[in-house]
């Protein structure tokens, strides 16, 4: 049994114990060949080394046109005989024609037995009887492999669908089809064919283009260093540039929404009240009454007042928070490694991603050959039920349905393994999650210990200990594990809870109960508004942990009275920061795109002979423009980490010391200034 070596371990390993059980289970269980190889009727797999398939890669439909059946649905298997063959058919043939050719001509024979039962070779066996016994294929169709199988070579001729030029073709029981019939029956394969095509043409344009990318992110990762050391200069006047202007702007729509009031004044009609008129469809309406641009006019004025009084009143925390910005810029000068810490993030978080994709592939082929009854008449009782190929022909299944099969239809089982599969693929989903929640929190916690060395330093740089990044990447696995697992554990139950939700809302979308679908929609809503607020107090407790060492559930609730005690200058800062960032993001992301699309369109004199020709330019543009967003992000995450470790500190050196010789303050001087408080002790000034 896959979970006898759980019993009798310690509590506080059993659940990681039970984790690597579902993995080991599905290690030994699954078979990804399932998933890359095709299997035929017999479930052997097609190119399967060491076996008579071994050089017949391709599986082959005895009768396309049964794939169209509703059947379909209910066995996920085509029910008609499959074969594996080593290529495609590339001529349209019918067994009625063959056997009137192979008396005067055996090599018709020796072609079309390639796509019958391995070991028939009774040419003149009935037509009927064949069929019946399905030994071979009542007709063959010219095809092209595609995923390892054989589909029909559609083309389009003058807009008309045809096969090898030919818009009909004969089934082989004496009837004449139209090649739609074809296509209904491999639906979609042609728009998957044409999506081949362009997967094609843009691996191509990968070829052709691949260092100039790598050069446009490189430009990317210096654009992001720069803006990160001009922040420590210019964050203050970006953030009243933009203040400033959505005070203008604000004050545009004001003027101009008393321009339209003023204007309409005489205006027949425009008298008339919203509540006159009621609700219409056309919004242009509304446009043409005064009463909308005065209601425009008063909303635009109370905003406008609003903004104003906050500058006047919270203009001291907004001070505090951009002198914080540009205090992060000079931690992160003087610690540069963590600029590049998101690189280890980013391999952990890839190897949980590689754990995760190869135990979902492994559970979703655990599963054992299933064989079902498949019967040409329609009123036999057996058809659809499982049946074993070993046995079946000692049955009485073959004489009371004439013709009937025992082929493979899917993989399944009935052990307690196989019936639990989707749990098993939950909980991979949970361990997937909560590893990369651990991935992120190490990388959170990490950078903390670093930065809160900076700020605790009381002469900086002089006093911050050597090598702060690896020094807390140390401390961080030596002593803080447990606190990181607990803090990621509680984020993963609550994304899985969200999970769930998301597939029963996706199952539940077409019934008509609509308090069910408002629960839900409620539900949702709740949770997502949990997630990002555990997410919030984890990466503040994650801070304190870093700085005092203490569990989880204790820096938890330290750190979430430190920040209701400060919430103004939380939100204050908040904001600030955010703004900053992604005004950052859009610049970085925004300038080396449109650098790279004068590049790719040849509109840059001096590299026209440089670039290259593409079939889609927006391929690698597109590839250039998120790579630089997602490498923006990558440094800019550490700067926001930065500035919120020092927030931290900040607020626990105001509440820890008073700026007096027994209790300096650890801050910056330039915070110290702001704060308007008495002067630094000498020695800390002369720091």
């Amino acid at each position: 049994m896959c979970f006898s070596g759980v019993m009798g371990i310690s509590k506080g390993s059993v659940w990681s114990v039970r984790f690597s059980s579902i993995a080991l289970c599905a290690w030994v269980h699954g078979d990804p060949r399932k998933v890359v190889y095709p299997t035929d009727s017999s479930g052997q797999f097609c190119g399967q080394k060491d076996t008579i398939n071994e050089n017949k890669t391709i599986l082959f439909y005895f009768n396309i046109l049964k794939c169209a059946s509703p059947i379909v649905l209910i066995n996920l298997q085509c029910p008609t005989t499959q074969l594996c063959v080593s290529k495609c058919p590339d001529r349209f043939a019918t067994y009625i024609d063959m056997q009137g050719s192979y008396r005067h001509n055996k090599s018709y024979w020796e072609y079309y037995r390639q796509f019958c039962k391995p070991g028939f070779n009774k040419p003149w066996k009935s037509v009927a009887q064949v069929i019946r016994d399905e030994d071979c294929p009542s007709m063959i169709i010219p095809s092209r492999p595609f995923l390892k199988r054989c589909f029909p070579d559609f083309s389009t001729k003058n807009g008309i669908l045809t096969v090898a030029n030919q818009t009909t073709f004969k089934d082989g029981r004496g009837k004449t089809r139209n090649v739609t019939d074809l296509r209904e029956a491999a639906n979609g394969i042609n728009n998957v064919l044409d999506a081949r095509s362009v997967g094609m043409k843009i691996f191509e344009d990968y070829a052709s283009s691949w260092h100039w990318i790598l050069i446009g992110l490189f430009i990317a990762m210096i654009v992001s260093l720069l803006f990160l050391v001009l922040l420590r200069f210019t964050a203050g006047v970006l953030f009243w540039i933009f203040i400033l202007g959505v005070i203008g702007i604000i004050g545009y729509g004001i003027w101009h929404c008393y321009w339209e009031y003023d204007h309409l004044q005489g205006t027949p009609g425009s008298d008339l009240t919203i509540y006159d008129i009621g609700f219409q469809t056309d919004f242009r309406v509304y446009l043409q009454l005064r009463q909308t641009w005065l209601a425009f006019m008063i909303i635009l004025c109370i905003v406008e007042v609003f903004i104003i009084l906050m500058l006047i009143f919270l203009r001291n925390r907004i001070r505090i928070a951009i002198a914080l910005l540009q205090e992060g810029s000079r931690a992160i000068g003087y610690i540069m490694s963590t600029l590049f810490y998101p690189i280890i993030t980013f391999v952990l978080i890839a190897i949980c991603i590689s754990y995760w994709a190869v135990t979902a592939v492994f559970l979703s082929t655990s599963g054992e050959p299933v064989y079902k009854v498949m019967a040409n008449q329609t009123l036999c009782k057996y058809a659809n039920l499982t049946c074993d190929p070993e046995t079946f022909n000692t049955t009485n299944v073959t004489k009371l349905c004439v013709g009937a099969q025992c082929t493979f239809a899917f993989y399944g089982g009935e052990s307690f393994y196989h019936k639990y599969i989707f749990i098993f693929q939950l909980s991979n989903a949970f361990v997937f999650l909560w590893l990369v929640n651990f991935a992120i929190a190490l990388g959170q916690c990490t950078l903390a210990g670093a930065f809160a060395s900076y700020y605790w330093a009381f002469r900086k740089p002089a006093d911050i200990p050597p090598c702060p990044l690896f020094s807390s990447f140390g401390r961080a696995i030596r002593y803080h594990t447990g606190s990181l697992a607990f803090g990621s554990l509680i984020l993963a139950i609550v994304q899985l809870i969200r999970i769930i939700l998301e597939y029963l809302d996706h199952k539940l979308k077409g019934t008509q109960n609509s308090f069910t679908r408002f629960l839900l929609c409620c539900l949702k809503c709740c949770f997502w508004c949990l997630e990002k607020f555990i997410k919030f107090i984890n990466r503040n407790a994650y801070i304190m942990i870093a700085i005092y060492g203490k569990n989880f559930c204790t820096s938890a609730k330290e750190a979430f009275f430190l920040l209701m005690r400060n919430v103004v200058r939380v939100a204050v800062l908040d904001k600030v920061t955010d703004f900053l960032l992604f005004l950052g993001k859009l610049l970085v992301a925004g300038g080396v795109g449109v650098l790279a699309f004068f590049f790719f369109t040849h509109r840059i004199p001096v590299f026209t002979q440089e670039t290259p020709t593409l079939n889609y330019y927006w391929v690698p543009l597109l590839t250039v423009i998120i790579g630089s967003y997602l490498i923006a992000h990558g440094f800019f995450s550490v700067y926001a980490m930065c500035v919120d470790t020092l927030f931290l500190c900040f607020c626990e050196d105001l509440e820890r010391n008073d700026g007096s010789t027994a209790k300096p303050y650890y801050m910056s001087a330039s915070l110290h200034r702001i704060l308007g408080k008495k002067e630094l002790s000498p020695k800390k000034a002369m720091g």
